[in-house]
């Protein structure tokens, strides 16, 4: 979920595969990733994007630390929370918010750009003032970068936590590099495309960020938000736990967030259990994005690996 997570609403509703209404009650749209063939989208086979977002569990983790620190930012705090449907049906805007990032990530080029059209469309729209005053607009470069950069992050960390700790730098750089497109697709006008640039970014960003009372209330939804009902409430606690304690601590305080302490010693090793059962279920996952674009694409799907 970010300010340009509402792309899921606009994803290819008017398709020819799927014709729907315009209201977000209509059904989830069906994207087929897997024409034309030969097509490589933005990102491609044996990418880092195609790996970093294979794993659910991954997603979520790096997903949902993104969101804590956009909600930190006050102006994309008020874009977000002010101009969001994520308070009143959080499992569908989750749920679309995935499908509009898998468009970008696996699709092939003409769905990306349909998305970032859309998107930017939508963001034009977006105005209005944070809690202290001050005007902001959606399409603000500056904002769009701090989205970009949040998720970018969010998902690498997640990554090598969760999937692949002995992850080189040579390839954390690739993976920033790789996601300039994406960034700028959406409207950044620059990103940072190396660890060394990624660091310096976060350093200068950090005393602007605050702890406020929206980041307590996404992460109380976000607690309780799972297709699974009541069932994976404790799978959804502990990924929300999960994404606090990716933060690092000055991140933590500086977001006003924490690790429970009850949670805290078995955070990481469940999740990393998660996360091995994850990957290995999505290897038979063949309708998931990932699998339709190796199969667009000619590939074997250990490219995602």
């Amino acid at each position: 979920m970010s300010i340009h997570g509402e792309a899921a609403s606009t994803l290819e509703r008017e398709s020819a595969e799927t014709p729907t209404g315009r209201d977000d009650s209509s059904p989830m749209p069906h994207l087929d990733f897997t024409k034309p063939e030969g097509d490589p989208g933005l990102l491609g086979p044996n990418s880092m994007g195609w790996k970093v977002s294979a794993n659910p569990i991954v997603s979520a983790v790096g997903g949902i630390a993104a969101v804590i620190l956009e909600l930190a930012e006050k102006h994309v705090r008020a874009g977000v929370w002010d101009h969001s449907t994520f308070k009143v049906d959080p499992i569908r805007r989750m749920e679309r918010t995935g499908m509009a990032a898998a468009a970008v990530t696996y699709g092939p080029t003409k769905m990306a750009q349909q998305t970032f059209d859309r998107v930017t469309r939508m963001h034009q729209r977006v105005t209005g003032t944070t809690h202290d005053g001050q005007a902001y607009r959606a399409m603000d470069p500056a904002l769009l970068t701090w989205v970009h950069v949040t998720a970018a992050w969010g998902f690498l960390n997640a990554y090598k936590r969760y999937a692949d700790p002995k992850l080189s730098r040579e390839d954390e750089d690739r993976y920033y590099r790789e996601g300039e497109v994406i960034g700028k697709g959406f409207g950044a006008e620059w990103v940072p495309t190396s660890v060394a640039e990624m660091d310096a970014y976060m350093a200068e960003m950090t005393p602007k960020l605050y702890a406020n009372e929206t980041v307590h209330e996404f992460l109380e939804l976000v607690r309780n938000a799972t297709p699974l009902g009541q069932a994976g409430k404790p799978v959804q606690r502990l990924i929300t736990q999960a994404a606090i304690d990716l933060l690092p601590k000055h991140l933590q305080e500086q977001c006003g967030v924490t690790v429970s302490a009850a949670a805290r010693p078995m955070v990481r090793p469940a999740v990393r259990a998660l996360a091995n059962t994850a990957g290995f279920a999505m290897r038979f996952a063949t309708n998931s994005p990932s699998h339709q674009a190796c199969r667009r694409m000619g590939v074997s799907t250990d490219c995602l690996r």
